[in-house]
């Protein structure tokens, strides 16, 4: 399927690629609002290959429990005796994009045994030294880098991380840096840390306001269905899931095999009872967070009070609801907080419908 909008963003991010290195850039907004699917799409169709070398290190899905896990993550291992930039240039032959960073075998035992995350910077350094005295602007994106946000190994690994980015960006002029993240805390994190101040932006990817999630519609009937919708079967989709890309491709998808009415009302049912699961899940156990160093027990009747404030209204501030229950509701997945803006509202349209059916 051919790639979709998001052109604002587009022009954006290969704006900040054309220039010198500066700044860390996190890429974030709520759980399938199509991060991944923009950033493949500049990657793989927009990037002049001839000017740009790109490491993708994807955490999703992985397990990344102890430093072994990490490395195997972050660099791809060979066996010969090339130097990494001759491989580099045999694999970007084929691939627009490097899965890893390519590390002789016997490299990789050494970093390994050493278990020393100077080691591995250094090495990743001389690489993308290489790549620069190449010709070549080096671009490294790391896609869903919360996961190893409570990874420790000399203390957290993710503040050496983040030194290590500033080093490549903000005082070598090196490597352009994008993490790319749906976890919302992980960025109030990073929004709120003191060590990254005027070093990092931030790029929303947002759920499609209406006007282009009609659009999208439109583009998806004709690519999926060959036909066209009409204005009212668009309205009353977008009245149920909203601009949610992953969503609204779903429903035109099953619309080759179902009706719209019954596609759209099992998918209210199944987020109604999702809801319902939740709260009915809190008579039972005792819901709890940290923030800071404080655990703080919550009460079901807060969280209620809290989601009664969605009723009537689709965005809220974080400064109306006490931040342990946000916290805890964004980290089911419920609420999704955007701390640049300071806005709390539901991870979607549909979880949204559920909140003013149920409440």
């Amino acid at each position: 399927m051919k790639f979709f909008n998001r052109e604002r963003e587009i022009y954006k991010i290969l704006s900040i690629m054309e220039g010198e290195p500066n700044l860390i850039y996190f890429i974030y907004g709520s759980i399938n609002s199509g991060k991944t699917a923009l950033i493949n799409e500049i990657i793989n169709n927009r990037l002049d290959k001839d000017r740009y070398v790109v490491f993708y290190i994807n955490l999703r899905g992985i397990f990344v429990s102890k430093y072994d896990d990490f490395i195997e993550v972050l660099f791809e291992v060979y066996d010969d005796d090339k130097k990494p930039i001759e491989v580099i240039k045999s694999l970007l032959k084929d691939f627009p994009t490097l899965f890893g960073i390519p590390a002789p075998k016997n490299t990789l035992e050494e970093i390994l045994k050493k278990k020393t995350t100077k080691n591995v910077f250094r090495y990743i350094t001389n690489v993308l030294m290489e790549i620069k005295k190449d010709g070549k602007q080096p671009i490294l994106i790391i896609d869903e880098l919360q996961k190893i946000g409570d990874m420790k190994i000399n203390g957290y690994l993710i503040y050496e991380l983040f030194n290590y980015f500033i080093d490549l960006t903000k005082e070598l002029h090196l490597c352009h840096v994008f993490c790319l993240s749906s976890d919302s805390l992980f960025i109030e994190r990073v929004y709120n840390e003191a060590m990254l101040e005027d070093r990092v932006d931030y790029i929303l990817v947002d759920d499609f306001d209406k006007e282009t999630a009609l659009k999208f519609m439109d583009f998806l009937a004709k690519e999926i269905l060959n036909k066209e919708l009409s204005d009212e079967d668009k309205e009353l989709i977008y009245s149920y899931v909203g601009g949610k890309p992953v969503l609204i491709i779903k429903v035109i998808d099953k619309l080759r095999y179902e009706s719209l009415e019954d596609i759209l009302d099992y998918m209210l049912k199944d987020a109604v009872q999702k809801l319902k699961y939740f709260l009915k899940e809190l008579d039972y156990i005792k819901p709890k967070v940290a923030i800071g160093d404080e655990v703080i027990e919550i009460k079901k009747e807060d969280i209620i009070e809290a989601l009664k404030l969605f009723k009537n209204n689709y965005e809220i501030s974080d400064d109306d609801i006490s931040e342990p229950v946000y916290v805890y509701l964004v980290k089911r997945n419920i609420l999704f907080l955007n701390p640049i803006e300071g806005i709390l509202k539901p991870q979607s349209y549909l979880v949204w419908n559920a909140i003013k059916r149920i409440l």
